[in-house]
């Protein structure tokens, strides 16, 4: 099943997702609801960031090859994280498919993309264990973890390098019924393919993250966890571009690169 939050007319609403269809649901689906009888067009409805996450959580370096290919454009000698790392982002960056991507006029560069499973959580949390970890997960949606490598080098805390305001697309529905650790995420940069890998390459699986949160942290409804990204994040992006996140199953996170004056 494919879940999706929508506006209409500046009316909010959750509805589920049947090829061009849009099933209007009453109701919440982070608590209870039941589908109406109304169903829209998909293309006549804006679709929105498909939750508006209480917590958004990360995880910290999460591939192989990422790191590989790190080194190599750096000239340094990164090695493989020991431990899993949890970090946070900002959700004053999140933007939903369509939505462009603004570089700010005096953002250093270079601009790069980062496609990720995106998991989100469906019901409180507390003190998992590996084996039961995906029982608290409602779906999975995609996100692009746009970073500027510039002020990442420069700013601590990487609050500008990765929380610019629309530097954190997700979407464009959450698909429930995926092995999150076994899909396939591709980015394309203006039709062309750039990125391909598989999730089954994390070195800290979702249900590790999701074990070592609740044991510190409670998960709650509508919270997101950010899993990483693989291999290279180039092109970088430029004023002009359209960056697409795809996944099969769950769909095509689409945004436009817009440079500010």
């Amino acid at each position: 099943m494919k879940y999706g939050r929508f506006e209409q007319k500046e009316r909010i609403f959750f509805g589920i997702v049947e090829d061009d269809q849009v099933i209007e649901l009453e109701g919440s689906i982070f608590d209870s609801y039941k589908p109406t009888s109304t169903r829209h067009a998909l293309s006549a409805l804006k679709t929105l960031v498909p939750c508006e996450p209480p917590n958004f959580y990360c995880a910290g370096i999460n591939y192989l090859a990422h790191i590989e290919w790190g080194n190599k454009r750096k000239g340094t000698n990164t090695q493989p994280p020991e431990k899993a790392d949890i970090g946070y982002r900002s959700q004053n960056a999140l933007s939903p498919t369509g939505a462009p991507i603004v570089i700010p006029a005096d953002a250093p560069g270079p601009i790069q993309y980062e496609g990720e499973l995106v998991a989100v959580i469906g019901k409180r949390a507390k003190n998992l264990t590996e084996a039961n970890a995906l029982s608290c997960v409602l779906g999975y949606t995609l996100g692009n973890d746009v970073s500027d490598r510039g002020w990442q080098k420069s700013d601590r805390t990487l609050w500008r390098a990765k929380n610019c305001d629309s530097w954190k697309p997700m979407g464009p529905f959450i698909a429930t019924g995926l092995d999150p650790m076994n899909l396939q995420i591709e980015t394309h940069i203006d039709g062309k393919l750039v990125s391909s890998y598989s999730t089954s390459k994390m070195i800290f699986s979702l249900q590790h993250y999701i074990e070592k949160i609740t044991k510190y942290i409670t998960l709650l409804p509508g919270d997101v966890i950010w899993t990483g990204v693989d291999n290279a994040t180039i092109p970088d992006l430029e004023d002009g571009m359209v960056c697409d996140i795809v996944q099969k199953d769950i769909g095509v996170l689409r945004n436009p690169v817009v440079q500010a004056n």
